[in-house]
């Protein structure tokens, strides 16, 4: 394990010059502490666990302190913002600090969320706030622990020094990891602006430092558009089958990797509804949780024009042809997996979507359904989760499907159970649980959410004596408003 002096840097976004970012340095907090931090961010980059206790731990994730080789850099990106385009964006509050070499030889970027101005703010402070820390915080390692490709996590600072938005707010930063930062904005930044020589040096880097099986691909470029669209179908899939509803699904929030990335007001849904909006901002529902699937499908497209200058358009509409496809396989595979099937029948994509509309109809809680559905044998769980519906008769009728199909795989009904508890969480990020956690936080009490941390690091596990983090949201916890101000 290494110490936070022993991090090795190689900073090759940097070198690709001025042109695609601007060198800025971080404006520090005023008197920072360290709200939390995860052990198993701190694992990517080979960190002791104990350097989180260490006074330059806080120093550098809050501005006082920088790397003697770190190459602090604001990025410049546009990008569709609620199907309109924003002809500049870019790195408006966070820094690219630089690119860190583990032992596996992997690299992680270092990007500090809430370092100051930089040329990108337009009329912000640069600043973020402490509510929306914590909460990309949590749900960036959360996600990563229910198996869904997300940014990750490594630690939030935090300060006395106020943040004005709807109301004063504390200021804090929020380290963020991930092995590129490129969005699908950048592409089209240089688009836009017809910068085709550095839209190509910008493809031609990508494809060498996070898609190097292609480089000996006759067409590199389509196979690169071809992987960005088979991994954010599969990112899709996963959100639709955990219930995960991200709120601005802005192309310049859009990962080139695939991942979860630039939470805003996102939210797990409580009782399933297809029709949920998690962003009190969007008043037409363009980001509800089932648009989510047709909106990654017109981010991709807007990528794909951006691509024009070196990919016929011919063969970027046949690509764009596979993403639903791909999606529906995975997604219908990933709900199979949470009914408890190992097999596949050709009425499963029926019987799951029945299922939703009785229980879009009875507003039945989407994670605990499939959570207790797991943890006793089909006919008798079906009996107990029978009181949680409203259309008693089509409910029957489902179980009673369900119960068949089940015993068409057959099998050890105590292995499929483990199989379900396996990747039917017992714990979710739920928004009422984050707002607690946030006013102890806001208060300068860190523990409720160090402890809500460690709880939705093992969303699978029991947890003796955590039972209260599984519970049903009150009433109050179920339509909680989140902005996009942070």
């Amino acid at each position: 394990m290494k110490s936070l002096t022993q991090l090795t840097f190689d900073n090759r976004f940097a070198r690709l010059g001025d042109t695609f970012s601007t060198e800025v340095s971080p404006q520090p907090l005023s008197d920072p502490r360290l709200v939390v931090a995860s052990e198993a961010a701190m694992a990517l980059l080979d960190l002791d666990p104990t350097e989180a206790e260490q006074p330059l731990f806080t120093e550098l994730f809050s501005g006082h302190k920088i790397w003697s080789t770190a190459e602090p850099r604001a990025m410049v990106y546009s990008g569709h913002q609620f199907g309109s385009y924003n002809p500049q964006l870019g790195d408006g509050r966070g820094l690219l600090l630089g690119e860190v070499i583990n032992e596996a030889g992997e690299y992680w970027d270092l990007h500090l969320k809430g370092a100051g101005k930089t040329p990108y703010s337009r009329m912000g402070d640069g600043r973020a706030v402490l509510r929306s820390s914590i909460r990309e915080f949590l749900a960036s390692e959360h996600l990563h622990a229910l198996g869904i490709p997300s940014s990750r996590a490594l630690c939030v600072t935090s300060s006395d020094s106020l943040v004005y938005r709807e109301r004063p707010e504390r200021g804090a930063m929020l380290l963020r990891l991930a092995p590129s930062h490129v969005r699908f904005g950048h592409f089209e930044f240089f688009y836009y602006t017809r910068q085709h020589a550095e839209l190509k040096q910008l493809l031609e880097h990508v494809i060498a430092a996070h898609f190097s099986e292609l480089l000996e691909h006759p067409e590199p470029f389509h196979a690169f558009f071809r992987e960005v669209l088979e991994r954010n179908a599969a990112l899709i899939a996963r959100w639709q089958a955990y219930g995960f509803c991200h709120g601005v699904m802005n192309t310049d929030n859009m990962s080139i990797l695939g991942i979860t990335f630039d939470f805003g007001p996102y939210a797990f849904l409580d009782d399933f509804d297809a029709r949920f909006i998690c962003n009190h901002s969007d008043d037409s529902g363009r980001y509800s949780f089932e648009n989510q699937v047709p909106i990654a499908h017109w981010n991709l497209a807007a990528l794909a024009q951006a691509l024009t200058p070196f990919v016929e358009v011919k063969v970027l509409r046949e690509t764009m042809e596979l993403f639903l496809p791909l999606y529906e396989a995975q997604w219908l595979d990933l709900m199979r997996r949470r009914l408890g099937f190992n097999q596949a029948e050709a009425d499963d994509g029926t019987l799951v979507r029945r299922l939703l509309q009785l229980m879009q109809a009875s507003a039945v809680d989407y994670t605990n359904f499939f959570r207790e559905l797991s943890e006793s044998p089909a006919e008798q769980a079906v009996r107990r989760l029978r009181e949680d519906f409203v259309d008693l008769q089509g409910f029957d009728a489902w179980a009673a499907d369900y119960c068949a199909r089940t015993a068409l795989e057959g099998g050890d009904p105590a292995e499929r159970q483990a199989r379900m508890q396996a990747v039917n969480p017992k714990y979710i990020l739920r928004n009422y649980l984050a707002q607690q956690a946030i006013e102890a936080a806001e208060k300068g009490d860190y523990a409720p959410v160090r402890e809500l941390h460690t709880v939705l690091s093992r969303p699978f596990e029991e947890q003796p004596g955590r039972q209260r983090y599984a519970e049903r949201p009150p009433e109050w916890g179920k339509h909680l408003e989140i902005s996009c101000s942070s």
